[in-house]
């Protein structure tokens, strides 16, 4: 797989060819001209060209190469290098030219005398090109034209030979050297003709490039566009097929667009290349900018798009021009068509005629030719070269990627360009005439990789293909600054062919699924007459330069694409992934290959084992030393773990069942199991779980023999390790070998014999074992008493191999074996499972101790040990967790709040701390959605149920449905006293309701829009017991939750002035402003607790209360773990009351300012002192407010608290409504009480605020209630003077503004006395909420006036006078 030198095509009549070249030469040109070797350095080259010669592969000429040797005739002179030669691309047409002469070769196939068809390139036309007097040749190049017919698969339409002449003519022939257009675009020599065509871009962002052709002369350098150039010679061609067959009329081809450039600034040009448009970096603009401009420079927005083109030759040795995209308008140029036929008009012959055309030679010359106008060249400046006054360049060839170039010059040096930075990279040294060439070589891809869904562009690879003739050597470079990949020792005379374009005509659409049949480079031997090109696998550029290694590369890379086909038979595949294997030489590489195969999960076992087989006997006959150890030792682990599975197979899919002959020491166990049933059933009631799952991902899908491999090595002393990668190749692993034996499907002491001879530890077997045990609960729990005894005898079996219980174990100590059981079960979240497992494990651990005891004392003492307490331990605790996980499991009910299921084990537990159990059950409490009183009903009746008093009236259907809800609130209630009877320390009432509520308020704080959780959190808190625990909780939630949002809420309220709007509250409280009112509610109950059980505590300090004692359950000591809430509640310090106060007063402010949307700033109720001591810590001392507040600060606390007394009257508005008032919102009855309590705080006068409250509901027509108010008043007669007021206010708006007044009433109103009369006229009604009362209510009214009025008041008579009248209207209604 290095790189090789392909025969493709050879060359016909060669000798014909040189004839005609070089029939008026009287003598053959000589090898090597004198004059050269004047001027050049020699030296003595025999010892290294010799070396050279005898480079890396040689070629052999055959027979058949010396007879075209001998036809081609010279024997080795070197004819072709005098020559112009030309290929195309596709290898179809070769053109020889020397002076006014040429001969194109076409390809034609014939028959060798094999029978074999072969390509070969036989002459289609000779003749004479040149056409002005003294004009020869100078450069050639053939374009082949792709085909616009959609059926075109990539193969050109024609072959253009482009052929340039001293006089700077130049001229497009066809094939069979028909002219079809000429240009004169110069009146120089044309030095090169170069070509670039449209390429695929490999990777977005890489700028399309156009076609075009450049015509290089001494001094300018002319492109046409090769969308132009395409047309124009198609419309030729078109119009020459025409005349020659019928004379047709002249069509006017469409003219070419060419631009002109004038190369200035370097003094020779030998050689060009038309790099293509690049466009700059930002960075590089400025750069560039920055050096032509200056320090004043401008720099364009946006980078311009430029041509770039790169000359060689002399003072620079190389120059770099770039011209602005639209800095010169392309010229046109009127075609001209030539066409040799003799129908061609006069006329068109005349219009013509400056061109010149194929004539025959018997045809009179035309007049004298009028040479077309040249158009001048724009100038171009070089932007920057490389100069080197000494060195001369000699030609440039482009890479494919147009990023870099290889120059050679005449120091025999080949110097690799970096074309972007404009910097030499890289230099070779020591080819002199050297030719070079590109190879880019695309990454072989498999079958899959070719299908449209493939998206990622192709990896490519470059080669530098340098010929060197005076050594006779071709030799190839990985790109940039790679090693030489390949070399070839051929002739000295060969020409080295590289065309760097493929088709022209050709555009992203009109390419889409062509084959572009193209030749990059080729080799032509005129001695041979033979064309080769160079074939080079893509991993040479990946490889170093031993090409062996690269070619076991490529192997595995085959064997990868071999195993990922899915349409291959399975023998084929065998036999080929075997060859592959054996082929490979390195060890590393073939172990790698190997490693791939036994990974691969299509091939089956029966190949890898043969694969593997092969490769073992293979390396066992090679001699010991030549043998890599460390891949024999690879094969042979990996035969006999395919070995060991496949007896795995076998074993369980034979149908013999061992008989179980005796009882297997299970006495007891029935009993066990008879005890744990019913709570293994309810268990399983709730363990099914609906799920989506994967077939593949399925316990009962069979293990793969790439799975088995993955999961098991083979150690240095022969016995097999199990690698434990993740829990579910695991428990797969584990499948495969135990399941069908705790089935009962297999011979379980066959299995275990297998696994023990094949070296598997049993501590891993016991894993194993387990681990699908605890994995398949649910399928072990529906016939738990036949798969109880497979376990146990699966556990004997085990533990009578060898390493497994330690024959020097002393009974009164732990057992590693054992202790690795009860581990296991500790640690697993499937409790009943495991609580099976210690049960079997229990039970053969007793037996064990017990045979050991008996050999050892023969007594009928019952042998008692520290292992069988340990397992009287962990079986307790596996109980409890079963119970515990069964409460767990109850989904909850429907419209719940959910949450995953907690899963629990004995070191989750343990972990948890003292608190874990109590923490378990109150995240369940939370999902259950289960309130503070139900839970305390459960606590205290231990289920007994009591139905509802409130169910006497429903329906049927409602009764059913609220009676089976009842069995399962009656259920869940069951299983909860279940769980408090096995953990009664760990859940305690108190315990249970502290965990609760701090769950609550975690979960709140979390959500705080749900401010139900917070006000259960309270709700909670109010059902410990304890004060102790009561005040540490409440200081804890208090520094944890609620400081830092009351603080909050505070502020804002302070910056607003008033009750802020829900976008401010979420936006700086982080909730709304619903939900911001029930939290300031919720932290004046909190706040209330706390002086409450603050106020106890003092109370109690002279009695000595003392802390609860916190205890746990026996099996559960060895808790470690943090510490429960009830323990950090008692950890807290005591807080200071009056600071408390000061806080549960601010929070009653706020929560009365939100309720009734009180326009108030917090701060401005308190003083300084007051203003300084809030959001402290509660168990600090701080400065409070004493003595007699400033009578202004007074003043604004009670027109607040007026004010809230108002929007309570407000609120409670339906006079007739005779319902109880709610406990909680704007209409709760403790609203009134809970202002006069904050003004005794706020030394308000309690009597102003009944006598406001009385007015108010007055006012608002609750009479009833203001009487109640009304005896609780202290000043009678300001009372009476206010009542006075609204009682006339009643009066007027009966009497005066009421709609329906009655006679009666205008008769009454002129009966009063004058004075009476005048001031119910200037009462207003108006600030009566409810103006319209029934007269007998304003009657009482009237009537508690005159009882509270003392009679020597200046108002006594107005009242007796107010009595007359309305006793007057009701007697007349």
């Amino acid at each position: 797989m290095s790189c090789s030198l392909f025969e493709f095509c050879r060359l016909q009549e060669f000798k014909t060819v040189r004839h005609f070249l070089f029939r008026n030469e009287k003598s053959e040109p000589v090898e090597e001209k004198s004059q050269t070797e004047d001027n050049e350095l020699s030296w003595d080259t025999s010892d290294w060209e010799s070396a050279w010669e005898g480079g890396d592969n040689k070629e052999e000429e055959s027979t058949s190469d010396k007879k075209v040797a001998d036809d081609a005739g010279g024997q080795g002179e070197p004819w072709l290098q005098d020559c112009v030669v030309s290929l195309s691309p596709c290898a179809d047409l070769l053109v020889v030219a020397r002076e006014q002469k040429a001969a194109f070769l076409s390809a034609k196939w014939r028959t060798d005398d094999s029978g074999r068809e072969e390509m070969t390139l036989g002459v289609s036309w000779t003749g004479t090109l040149s056409t002005e007097e003294g004009e020869c040749v100078s450069s050639t190049i053939c374009i082949p034209l792709a085909s616009q017919k959609r059926s075109s698969t990539g193969r050109p339409d024609w072959t253009c030979v482009v052929v340039g002449f001293t006089s700077g003519y130049v001229r497009f022939y066809t094939e069979s050297g028909v002219l079809l257009l000429a240009q004169l675009l110069h009146e120089d020599p044309v030095l090169r003709l170069k070509c670039r065509t449209y390429e695929i871009p490999r990777h977005p962002g890489v700028t399309e490039q156009h076609e075009e052709l450049s015509i290089l002369y001494s001094a300018a350098m002319v492109t046409i566009d090769g969308f132009s150039l395409f047309q124009s010679l198609r419309a030729c061609r078109n119009q020459a097929a025409r005349a020659a067959a019928a004379g047709n009329d002249v069509i006017q081809p469409p003219p070419l667009a060419y631009k002109k450039w004038g190369l200035q600034e370097m003094d020779t040009i030998v050689d060009h290349s038309s790099v293509g448009i690049m466009t700059l970096c930002v960075f590089d603009q400025m750069k560039n900018a920055s050096i032509l401009g200056g320090f004043n420079a401008s720099v364009k927005g946006s980078p311009p798009a430029m041509s770039q083109y790169v000359t060689v030759g002399s003072g620079p040795y190389t120059g770099f021009y770039y011209a602005i995209e639209g800095s010169s308008q392309p010229l046109l140029s009127h075609v001209a068509m030539a066409v040799a036929s003799k129908l061609t008009s006069a006329l068109f012959s005349a219009a013509s005629g400056w061109l010149g055309w194929n004539k025959n030679k018997n045809e009179e010359e035309a007049p004298q030719k009028q040479k077309p106008k040249v158009e001048p060249a724009t100038p171009l400046s070089i932007r920057f070269g490389l100069p080197d006054s000494r060195r001369h360049g000699e030609s440039i060839c482009l890479s494919p990627c147009n990023m870099l170039a290889g120059v050679t010059d005449d120091f025999g040096r080949v110097t690799l360009l970096d074309l972007a930075r404009g910097i030499a990279i890289r230099m070779w040294k020591g080819y002199r005439d050297a030719q070079l060439g590109w190879l880019q070589v695309p990454e072989e891809r498999s079958e899959r990789d070719l299908s449209p869904s493939a998206s990622l562009p192709r990896r490519h690879a470059l080669f530098l293909v340098i010929y060197a003739p005076r050594r006779g050597i071709l030799e190839v470079w990985a790109m940039q600054q790679g090693p030489r990949v390949g070399a070839f020792t051929v002739g000295k005379h060969c020409r080295l062919l590289y065309a760097g374009y493929r088709l022209m005509g050709v555009n992203s659409v009109t390419s889409q699924g062509w084959q572009l049949h193209t030749q990059q480079v080729c080799l032509l031997d005129p001695i041979t007459g033979v064309l080769r090109t160079v074939n080079i696998p893509f991993h040479l550029a990946l490889s170093d330069k031993k090409s062996e290694r690269a070619k076991d590369m490529h192997l595995v890379k085959k064997l990868t694409t071999l195993l990922r086909s899915r349409d291959i038979e399975l023998d084929i595949l065998e036999s080929e992934a075997r060859s592959i294997v054996l082929d490979i030489k390195h060890p590393a590489v073939k172990k790698q290959a190997l490693e791939s195969l036994l990974s691969n999960k299509n091939t089956p076992v029966s190949c890898l084992v043969n694969i593997t087989r092969a490769l073992d006997d293979t390396l066992k006959r090679q001699e010991p030393g030549e043998v890599d150890a460390e891949l024999l030792q690879l094969c042979s682990s990996q035969l006999k773990l395919l070995q060991l599975y496949t007896d795995i197979q076998q074993l369980h899919s034979a149908a013999d069942v061992e008989e179980t002959a005796e009882n297997d020491s299970l006495e007891g166990i029935e009993e066990e199991l008879s005890r744990v049933a019913p709570t293994l059933q309810r268990y399983a009631q709730f363990t099914p779980r609906p799920s989506v799952s994967f077939a593949q991902d399925s316990p009962d899908s069979p293990l793969p023999a790439q799975a088995f491999l993955s999961q098991l090595e083979c150690t240095e002393d022969e016995e097999v390790k199990v690698i434990r990668r993740s829990e579910t190749e695991w428990n797969q692993l584990g499948n495969f070998l135990f399941w069908s034996c705790l089935c009962g499907k297999s011979p379980l002491h066959k299995v275990c014999y297998t696994l023990q001879q094949a070296g598997i530890s049993p501590q891993q077997l016991l894993s194993l074992l387990l681990s699908v045990w605890l994995h398949r609960e649910k399928e072990l729990l529906q016939k738990p008493e036949e798969n109880v005894r497979n376990l146990h005898r699966l556990l004997v079996a085990l533990s009578d191999m060898k390493g497994a219980v330690e024959e020097s174990w002393d009974t009164q100590s732990i057992s590693p074996w054992w202790q690795q059981v009860r581990t296991t079960c500790v640690q697993s979240h499937n409790a009943a499972a495991a609580l099976l497992a210690a049960l079997v494990a229990h039970r053969a651990a007793k037996a064990s101790i017990t045979s050991r005891a008996d050999s050892k004392f023969q007594s009928e003492w019952e042998a008692v040990s520290l292992e069988l307490e340990q397992w009287v331990v962990c079986v307790r605790q596996l109980e409890d967790v079963l119970v515990l996980q069964t409460l767990l499991l109850v989904p909850p009910p429907p419209g719940a709040t959910g949450g995953a299921t907690v899963q629990c084990s004995i070191k989750t537990l343990l972990e948890g701390g003292t608190g874990g159990i109590a923490d378990s059950v109150s995240k369940w409490v939370f999902r259950q959605d289960i309130s503070p009183e139900r839970l305390k009903e459960i606590l205290q009746k231990r289920g007994n149920k009591e139905a509802d008093d409130n169910v006497e009236q429903r329906d049927e259907e409602e009764r059913h449905e609220q009676e089976k809800s009842q069995e399962d609130t009656d259920r869940t209630a069951e299983l909860l006293l279940a769980v408090c009877q096995r953990f009664p320390h760990s859940l305690s009432p108190d315990f249970l309701f502290a965990h609760c509520c701090w769950e609550y308020v975690v979960q709140w704080n979390k959500d705080p829009e749900e401010g139900r959780y917070l006000c259960w959190s309270v709700e909670h808190l109010k059902m410990v017991s304890s004060p102790h625990i009561q005040q540490g909780v409440c200081t804890m939630m208090w520094s944890t939750f609620i400081a830092k949002r009351l603080s909050a809420a505070t502020f804002l309220m302070e910056k607003v002035g008033k009750a802020p709007k829900d976008r401010l509250c979420r936006r700086d409280v982080g909730m709304g402003d619903k939900a911001m009112t029930s939290f300031l509610g919720c932290c004046v109950q909190l706040l209330n607790i706390l002086m409450e059980v603050t106020g106890v505590l003092a109370d109690s300090a002279v009695e000595e209360v003392s802390a609860p004692e916190l205890s746990i359950e026996e099996a559960w000591s060895g808790a470690e773990g943090p510490a429960s809430i009830a323990e950090l509640a008692l950890e807290q310090r005591g807080v200071h009351y009056p600071l408390v106060q000061h806080h549960c007063l601010l929070a009653s402010l706020l929560h009365a300012a939100m309720t009734f949307s009180v326009k108030v700033k917090p701060f401005s109720l308190f003083d300084s002192k007051g203003k300084n001591a809030f959001f402290r810590d509660l168990t600090t001392i701080q400065l409070m407010p004493s003595g007699d507040m400033d009578p202004g600060l007074v003043s604004v606390r009670q027109e607040f608290l007026l004010r809230v007394l108002t929007g309570w009257a407000q609120a409670i508005d339906d006079p007739t409504s005779s319902a109880p008032l709610p406990s909680s919102g704007p209409k709760a009855e403790w609203w009134p009480s809970l202002c006069l309590e904050l003004g005794s705080l706020l030394q308000v006068n309690p009597d102003i605020l009944r006598r406001h409250l009385v007015c108010e509901l007055y006012s608002q027509g609750l009479d009833l209630r203001a009487e109640e108010v009304m005896l609780e008043v202290e000043d009678k007669d300001v009372l009476g003077s206010q009542l006075l007021v609204l009682t006339g206010q009643r009066l007027s708006y009966s009497l005066l503004h009421s709609q329906n007044q009655t006679q009666a009433a205008m008769e009454l109103l002129a009966r009063l006395p004058p004075t009476l009369c005048t001031w119910l006229k200037a009462m207003d009604p108006r600030e009566l909420r409810c103006p319209l009362i029934p007269l007998p209510q304003t009657s009482r009214l009237v009537g508690r006036l005159i009882e509270i009025l003392p009679e020597n008041h200046a108002q006594y008579s107005l009242a007796l006078h107010l009595l007359e009248a309305v006793e007057v209207l009701t007697t007349e209604d």
